[in-house]
């Protein structure tokens, strides 16, 4: 591993902690509350972008945006170290209709921040403000904020990585957080390795014969042949999947029909899949396509499967997972931070900015989970409490890196 990944020697100055960004935290949550108001779908962000290059320029950063759509990196050059960090926080919003009766809830029929990039973004920003005020650092910082990180497949991260990301801002190390309701508020959960899943999507149609609900033998029924074929998905993992590794399929997505009299032509089926393994992955492509190929033959009906490869495992690099620790316990306390969380079956497009850049991605925690107020719930909200803690991390990681 690169040297530009090992703790770095201590400085004279103090490093920023968590009551430097106080002063700035009611600033923050009128940020983050109005990102919430203002939520933009993938590739959608253009006001949401626009609202975020004007913080950076006001506060000296030089921008470039249109980085893979609506992308944008806003970079600032202290003194005269030749390492160079980047950051990463996403800016979409979801097609959910909020419903947290909050006062600062989205304005947006239909869509909401239910994962709270509002507050990645807002924390970013924050520690953007404090850095280029105290510039207690001395190299590049390249803050990356990301379209379309919830879209599944052709998402932002990866557009940005292809549109030259790292060729355009080289980076010695790239990091990222994101929130985790169910752990403290301000606790950082940590693991080296393979942290988040690979994520696959399914998109099956079966083709059927449609007629009267009175004559059944008339038709060939696309309904019956998805439901069992649901019902058959759920042996996948229970019985071909070895119980020491860890896969998910779900199926979020089953449509059929609209009048009680008539068969409908056509089901339509829509499933996630999870894995941390090459070989768990392939494993779960063959059995799935073979279910559903064989179920439909079987109720004499057709399939058509599109099944789309999606996020890779995000892996964290050992090194930066280490100067993170550092940071979180610093802040923190040591007590405040898990080293080894268990892997987490969601997944995240993150995975391919660290394909082409060592780094790691944090979690931090967002306070007790709520039935009905978990990520992607109509019910969630991010915590403005975590904002200057995420704000400060983000400060001392660049102040600990740019040396």
């Amino acid at each position: 591993m690169s040297d530009s990944l090992s703790s770095p020697p201590e400085r004279q100055a103090p490093y920023t902690r968590i009551e430097d960004l106080m002063p700035q935290a009611q600033e923050l949550t009128r940020i983050r509350q109005h990102l919430h108001q203002h939520p933009e779908l993938a590739f959608e962000e253009h006001k949401t972008s626009g609202f975020i290059a004007q913080k950076l320029q006001d506060w000296g950063f030089e921008v470039t945006r249109g980085i893979g759509g609506t992308g944008l990196v806003g970079t600032l050059k202290n003194g005269t170290g030749p390492k160079r960090l980047g950051i990463r926080a996403d800016m979409d919003a979801l097609p959910i209709h909020e419903c947290t009766g909050a006062a600062h809830a989205s304005t947006v029929a239909g869509r909401m921040h239910a994962c709270g990039h509002d507050g990645h973004m807002t924390m970013l920003l924050g520690a953007a403000r404090h850095l280029a005020e105290h510039r207690h650092f001395s190299g590049t910082l390249n803050l990356i904020f990301q379209p379309a990180e919830e879209k599944g497949f052709d998402s932002g991260a990866k557009a940005m990585v292809l549109d030259g990301l790292f060729d355009r801002f080289p980076c010695d190390a790239v990091y990222a957080m994101h929130n985790h309701p169910g752990a403290a508020q301000g606790r950082i959960l940590l693991r080296s390795g393979a942290f988040m899943a690979a994520g696959d999507r399914v998109f099956v149609k079966i083709l059927g014969v449609g007629g009267h609900a009175a004559r059944p033998h008339l038709a060939a029924d696309p309904l019956v042949a998805a439901a069992a074929i649901v019902t058959s998905l759920q042996t996948v993992v229970a019985r071909n999947v070895d119980p020491a590794e860890t896969a998910v399929v779900t199926v979020g997505r089953l449509r059929s029909g609209d009048a009680l009299n008539v068969i409908p032509e056509m089901a339509e089926i829509g499933i996630s899949v999870r894995s941390f393994s090459p070989t768990v992955r392939a494993l779960l492509k063959k059995r799935i396509t073979e279910i559903i190929t064989g179920i439909a033959q079987a109720h004499d009906t057709q399939a058509d499967i599109q099944y789309i490869e999606g996020y890779p495992v995000l892996i964290n690099t050992p090194s930066a997972v280490e100067l993170a620790a550092q940071v979180a316990q610093d802040l923190m306390g040591p007590d405040a931070v898990e080293l080894e969380h268990p892997q987490l079956t969601g997944s995240e497009d993150f995975a391919y900015m660290l394909q082409a850049c060592p780094g790691a991605l944090v979690r931090i925690g967002n306070g007790p989970l709520q039935k009905g107020r978990g990520l992607h719930n109509p019910g969630y909200d991010f915590n403005d409490d975590n904002l200057p803690y995420g704000a400060a991390f983000w400060c001392q990681l660049a102040e600990r890196f740019l040396v």
